[in-house]
């Protein structure tokens, strides 16, 4: 594939992750909506939904729409390292991109809210207990969990007799999804589970300069956790994979 298919592919799919992502955040988020209140578990499965939709539509591509991804299958010779800033720059432009149009359909309601300084986190993620190493480790740890899952999860194959096997490939992206909201369930609390750099980083870029009404802060000296703890979590999980007789 050319790198100018990886980059149109993985910007519309990482764009549709961080719409539907940061959407379902701020549907619970913002005073005047209908999902207002709904909670974590509910933002768990939006999660888990938009990443089944960003990775559908970024199939050509490979779907990656996260460069912790990406840095895996790369470290595993799964993907060519010149085509990785192809990805990086693709998932960038379409996370910032979806961080935009979510603004843009919940604009009424960012209008009419009454607590506009704490919005940020409809974007980007943040830690309930601020601690850096501790934070750091939850970040990696995340990462780890999905991309050794994808690296290792089963997919379809003859067996004996010709009998197909199809693991984890009969449900297609739906099982990422799966994994996404038990990883949101199970690991999300202490920091939000950014466990993507480009979906955590471009939408904060996006809530930077998007004109939202007495705002808060970017938090810039966070914003370097939830990029350096998902490469890590993701490169360690590549290593683990290249070690294990598989």
């Amino acid at each position: 594939m050319s790198n100018g298919s990886i980059f149109v592919w993985e910007t519309l799919g990482t764009a549709i992750l961080i719409l539907l992502g940061a959407g379902v955040v701020a549907n619970v988020v913002l005073k005047n909506t209908l999902g207002n209140g709904g909670g974590w578990l509910l933002i768990n499965f939006g999660w888990g939904f938009a990443v089944f939709a960003g990775a559908s539509v970024a199939a050509p591509s490979g779907a990656h729409i996260n460069p912790a991804v990406t840095l895996g299958l790369a470290i595993s010779d799964k993907v060519e390292w010149a085509q990785v800033p192809v990805y990086f720059a693709g998932q960038m432009v379409g996370a910032f991109l979806g961080a935009v149009l979510a603004w843009a359909a919940y604009k009424a309601q960012f209008d009419t809210h009454d607590d506009l300084p704490n919005t940020r986190g409809i974007f980007c993620t943040g830690p309930t207990v601020p601690s850096v190493p501790w934070n750091l480790v939850t970040e990696i740890i995340g990462t780890f969990v999905l991309v050794i899952w994808i690296l290792l999860s089963p997919g379809a194959k003859a067996a004996e007799g010709g009998i197909p096997q199809f693991g984890n490939s009969a449900l297609g992206y739906a099982a990422v999804a799966f994994l996404v909201v038990g990883i949101g369930n199970s690991l999300g609390g202490p920091t939000g589970y950014a466990i993507n750099p480009a979906r955590d980083l471009g939408p904060r870029i996006a809530y930077a300069v998007l004109p939202i009404r007495d705002k808060g802060s970017a938090e810039w000296g966070y914003s370097w956790i939830p990029v350096v703890g998902p490469l890590v979590g993701g490169a360690l999980a590549a290593l683990l994979y290249l070690a294990l007789p598989v």
